[in-house]
């Protein structure tokens, strides 16, 4: 299974294929557009999100709400388009020259990516844009789907924002008030001063990074392999989780603390019920051991660095020039820490999704059904 984007922030539209589906998958265009919904919400989010109101658009590979086995073709339309139209037309009749920018973003890809494939700053920026995670949303969707049909959740909570550190707990309740709060966050008195940052980074013209938590529950033992480095599901899941626009480091169960404990109080107990199967006393592998899941719930943890785009720019160096000048500005979010969450939840399960159809090969959801529940069965032995 693989899949590939294609478009720019003010472009036209993003495009995307999916290729590998197993045929008879139930696929909610609903679903799509919610999680897209999700994506444009939060608080410090910038004025692109009032002109978007994302919506999938699925041209091919799905019929009477099922997949056909066949690539499903996607896009969705970027109403800021018509404003952009005549910057990013493809024609030789393009205006090239009234939006284009000399003076790159600290932290963004506009230098590197313009010494690396000679061009002008505008044609790399319009790619990099973090408006492409839309499409990967709308694609994780649709595996998501898939995966819930076989029992699998994804949950995911943010941990920290600008300095200020919720207290998380696992318990229903706490997960309740996460998926109503506006931060995603299930800690009120966090949240609160999570706000004040926010008010506060605006006023300074600033921007907030943050620490993101994704969960994948009800995954049986066997996931990715220890076989080859390219096949373990925790280098797998790392590599999507920083591919993701601002990210900048991911780690498992208790991450980087485990590197400060002894070794007895980082590795978990294994326990043994009839009926049951193997489980562990602790989940501080965070689900993964040797690169396949364990069967305890999948944790990660990601670092997202605060959004490039400052509206009290940094120092850079005019391309022309070489004078010292202010980066340029251009329209972003203060905050995107929570809508970040919702792409960490959606490429995650594109990873997962690929796992499972890794082990139990299959050209139709039934058989897939079939092999799962058969393996689960077996694993309770």
């Amino acid at each position: 299974m693989r899949f590939l984007t294609a478009g720019e922030s003010h472009g036209q539209k993003l495009v995307g294929i999916i290729e590998g589906l197993p045929s008879g998958m139930k696929i909610s265009k609903d679903s799509i557009d919610e999680a897209l919904r999700q994506r444009q919400r939060g608080p410090g989010r910038g004025g692109r999100m009032a002109i978007e109101q994302d919506e999938v658009h699925l041209i091919s590979g799905v019929r009477g709400g099922l997949s056909t086995g066949a690539p499903v073709a996607l896009e969705i339309l970027n109403r800021d388009w018509e404003n952009w139209a005549g910057i990013m037309a493809w024609g030789d009749d393009a205006d090239l020259e009234s939006r284009k920018v000399m003076t790159p973003r600290p932290g963004h890809a506009d230098l590197t990516g313009a010494l690396k494939y000679r061009t002008e700053v505008r044609n790399i920026l319009e790619r990099a844009s973090a408006r492409e995670t839309a499409m990967r949303v709308a694609i994780g969707s649709i595996v998501r789907q898939g995966l819930s049909a076989l029992g699998v959740e994804i949950r995911g909570q943010v941990r920290a924002v600008g300095g200020v550190h919720a207290v998380c707990t696992d318990e229903e309740d706490y997960w309740q008030r996460v998926k109503l709060s506006e931060w995603s966050v299930g800690d009120p008195i966090a949240e609160q001063k999570m706000g004040e940052q926010l008010i506060l980074a605006r006023a300074q013209g600033e921007s907030l990074g943050g620490l993101l938590e994704v969960q994948v529950l009800n995954v049986p033992a066997g996931l990715g392999s220890h076989v080859q480095w390219d096949r373990k599901l925790d280098g797998k899941l790392a590599q999507a989780v920083l591919s993701v626009q601002a990210m900048k480091g991911v780690s498992f169960g208790l991450g980087f603390e485990a590197g400060e404990r002894m070794g007895s109080l980082v590795h978990d107990p294994i326990l043994y019920r009839q009926g049951q199967g193997f489980s562990r006393g602790s989940n501080h592998a965070g689900g993964i051991e040797g690169g396949m899941s364990n069967g305890e719930p999948i944790v990660l943890q990601a670092v997202m660095k605060p959004i490039p785009t400052l509206y009290q720019p940094l120092d850079t160096v005019h391309l022309e020039t070489k004078e010292v000048v202010k980066a340029s500005v251009e329209r972003s979010d203060v905050c995107a820490v929570p809508a970040a969450l919702v792409v960490l939840e959606h490429v995650v399960a594109w990873v997962i999704a690929e796992a499972v159809l890794e082990k139990f090969p299959a050209d139709s959801f039934i058989e897939l059904q079939t092999a799962w529940e058969a393996y689960r069965a077996y694993l309770k032995l």
